[in-house]
């Protein structure tokens, strides 16, 4: 597979600080961030910054061995159990933890009709929106600076037809309309963060969604990318039909993030479960066989999506094993034990999509370098700097 877009090959001069060109010198160009978002559900981190109980640091510091990119969660019903107090300083706490161990983070999400606030359904409609609208303002800008990217809303194919349970959201999207909806809340997070990227997310890749993702565009919804659900708990896709769904989303033109991506090392969930939420299960245990199954589908899954020029970023929802569902899903057992998932996925992003070289300069104090598109500490004699490497442009680097 083709991964040469996700390298730069530039020129560097490297000089001192009076300008004197660092010939025939060993510089060491160390990666220490990709610039492709390898992301997972970060939502452990909020015990371990508001508890310190160590069983937290152990996963969390596994958890940074690999990933620059994290999910939290800010699902209205539980940031905002009682109207007027939201868990702002909890959230804040664990993203400003993260943002200083040098992770890109995501907030998820800002409108959906599950996990949504109950107290919203004293309200009319109208007021419905209102607070919506307040409710966007009042996070985007909060978080401003430390999260700027944020799935805006949720799952949208579905939310007009919801009918497990009354709820605000499905109540005002009937009203609506997906379409108008849609723009409404997009627009108030743009003008609160004119830079934050902005996500549609939807788990629905049929031809419902790239109706939907058209109808947004066309009425100039300031969509950043596409967000594409894939909880694989009924069996792994496999390449025909990853293939298939980024061949059908990647006609827009927009960045692709897979925002949610689950696959089992144990049993599989039946297929007549059309609701994943309906399989409740007093234990659901990870195997060997099920782990090397795993392992085997997450590096093709990952290896198909990293050479796609369009995606992003790839989230693995949970990080250990039993965080939904029960679930045997994660990268580590209940245990904190490694399993050959982790192992895999650690040595493609840490050894065989990395960069760690020592070069040498020439005469003018110049060198090719050829690296993965992402933050470096250049080093040589003791002394360092940090670069960014995303472009093909000479760069000029004073040691």
């Amino acid at each position: 597979m083709d991964i040469s877009h996700r390298k730069v090959k530039k020129q560097i001069q490297f000089s001192d600080a009076q300008g004197k060109a660092l010939a025939n010198r060993q510089v060491r160009i160390q990666q220490t961030k990709h610039s492709f978002l390898f992301g997972c559900g970060a939502f452990d981190f909020i015990p371990l910054v508001m508890t310190g109980e160590q069983k937290f640091k152990e996963m969390t510091d596994s958890w940074l061995e690999i990933f620059n990119y994290g999910t939290l969660p800010f699902y209205w019903g539980q940031f905002e159990t009682e109207e007027g107090k939201p868990n702002t300083d909890t959230l804040m706490k664990t993203a400003q933890y993260l943002k200083s161990k040098n992770v890109t983070l995501k907030g998820h999400p800002l409108c959906w009709h599950t996990a949504c606030a109950e107290w919203l359904m004293k309200y009319d409609n109208r007021t419905i929106m209102q607070k919506q609208l307040e409710r966007i303002d009042r996070e985007v800008k909060g978080f401003k600076g430390v999260i700027d990217m944020w799935d805006v809303i949720n799952e949208v194919v579905i939310m007009p037809i919801f009918d497990k349970y009354d709820n605000a959201m499905t109540r005002v999207c009937k009203e609506k309309g997906r379409v108008k909806l849609i723009k409404e809340v997009f627009d108030e997070a743009h003008a609160c963060n004119p830079d934050a990227v902005l996500l549609l997310n939807d788990f629905n890749t049929s031809i419902n969604y790239e109706i939907l993702v058209d109808g947004c565009l066309n009425a100039g919804v300031p969509i950043s990318a596409i967000g594409i659900q894939s909880h694989q708990h009924q069996g792994y896709w496999g390449r025909e039909k990853l293939e298939e769904v980024l061949a059908r989303f990647e006609h827009f033109g927009l960045p692709i993030h897979f925002t949610e991506n689950t696959l089992i090392s144990g049993d599989i969930m039946p297929a007549h479960i059309e609701d994943l939420n309906d399989w409740q299960v007093e234990e659901w245990p990870t195997t060997p066989e099920g782990e090397e199954r795993q392992a085997n589908q997450i590096e093709e899954m990952y290896r198909i999506l990293f050479s796609h020029p369009l995606v992003q970023a790839v989230t693995t929802w949970d990080f250990h094993d039993g965080a939904w569902l029960k679930a045997p899903s994660g990268f580590v057992r209940s245990d904190n034990s490694l399993k050959p998932s982790y192992k895999m996925l650690k040595k493609l992003v840490k050894e065989e999509w990395w960069t760690d070289i020592t070069i040498t300069t020439d005469a003018s104090g110049c060198a090719e370098v050829e690296a993965f598109k992402g933050e470096y500490k250049i080093s040589s004699d003791g002394k360092e700097t940090d670069a960014v490497l995303n472009d093909n442009q000479k760069l000029s680097v004073v040691l």
